[in-house]
């Protein structure tokens, strides 16, 4: 393990990444190590979007819950990358359901590949990182990300069963997005706590933690979705939106808008024909009535939450980095 930074050089969320690079990089040279499939193509495939800029949050999160509960081994490195191989799975399965053409400002491997080699390459990196996690030999930690593959996909079957239709109640789209998004990223933080042999109420507290913040981090990006620069997002602003996805600022602004302007935005949404004059209008709207203010602070609470969930453990640097991890969630811009 590499000397612990200072905390008092944990200021911004670059510092993060700067602190942790090098133990960020064990997690990077597993990712490609196990990248040795015999059919060449599934190593194409998945290396396309492996290195297409990821952040690799999921990674950083279970090392620095590791790390805040006193680990000093180097496992994180392959749950880590098993961990990635898992979000990975997802996004390749995620572009085929939306009809994706680009993720992080590059062709999605649908567009390049088609859609049965994206599905079959994500179908192979789930069970690859399944497969490999029996290695641990841990029970708890198979059965922390078996529970998260199961929730992603029966969030994904209702965030479809939702699509097109504007009714959605909040309650099912928080639902979708604990599910899809914070299991994961809660399953990450909690087996960070599992390999440093934390209490069982330090790994419920930081479980905890991994929910709040993912719900943040969704939350958060769907509202970006309204606001972001387009090139900076890597995907066409409103993009949800022609998919027929409601999201947390829409669903505000159609409970609060007149009838006549929510007729047009049902309208878009069933038929999928937002045109950009529609997208100006509708994210105009979301301005006036306070929607991309309320969705803003609705992440914030889930962030003020993801912190108190950190009351517990001792001050130091792995804890503020999590804290800073946190507040990055509301204040990035892509």
């Amino acid at each position: 393990m590499s000397d612990q930074p200072s905390i008092s050089t944990i200021q911004t969320m670059a510092d993060v990444w700067d602190a942790y690079r090098s133990e960020l990089q064990g997690v990077e040279e597993q990712i490609q190590k196990n990248l040795n499939s015999p059919v060449a193509l599934v190593n194409t495939v998945a290396g396309h979007i492996l290195s297409s800029g990821g952040k690799r949050v999921r990674p950083l999160l279970l090392l620095l819950c590791a790390r805040l509960c006193g680990y000093t081994g180097a496992d994180h490195h392959l749950l880590g990358c098993l961990v990635e191989y898992i979000h990975t799975a997802t996004l390749l399965h995620d572009d085929v359901v939306d009809d994706a053409d680009l993720r992080r400002g590059r062709r999605t491997a649908r567009r390049v590949w088609g859609n049965q080699i994206s599905i079959l390459v994500g179908d192979y990196l789930y069970s690859k990182a399944m497969r490999q996690i029996v290695d641990f030999r841990s029970h708890i930690v198979n059965e922390v990300l078996a529970d998260a593959c199961w929730k992603m996909a029966e969030g994904e079957v209702l965030q479809l069963y939702y699509n097109g239709n504007p009714s959605m109640p909040e309650a099912d789209y928080l639902r979708i997005v604990e599910h899809k998004t914070a299991g994961l990223i809660a399953a990450s933080c909690r087996m960070g706590a599992i390999i440093a042999d934390a209490s069982p109420a330090q790994q419920t507290a930081l479980f905890r933690f991994g929910q709040h913040l993912g719900i943040a981090f969704q939350v958060a990006d769907d509202t970006l979705d309204y606001t972001a620069n387009g090139d900076c997002l890597g995907k066409a602003l409103g993009q949800d939106l022609r998919q027929g996805k409601a999201t947390l600022p829409l669903l505000h602004l159609l409970g609060h808008c007149s009838e006549s302007d929510k007729s047009m935005i049902k309208d878009r949404m069933e038929t999928r024909s937002l045109t950009d004059q529609d997208l100006t209008r509708i994210i105009g709207l979301m301005r006036q009535y306070g929607s991309i203010v309320y969705a803003v602070d609705r992440a914030r609470r889930f962030v003020d939450a993801a912190i108190a969930d950190l009351d517990q453990f001792e001050d130091g640097t792995p804890k503020r980095a999590l804290m800073v991890a946190a507040e990055y969630m509301v204040t990035r811009d892509r």
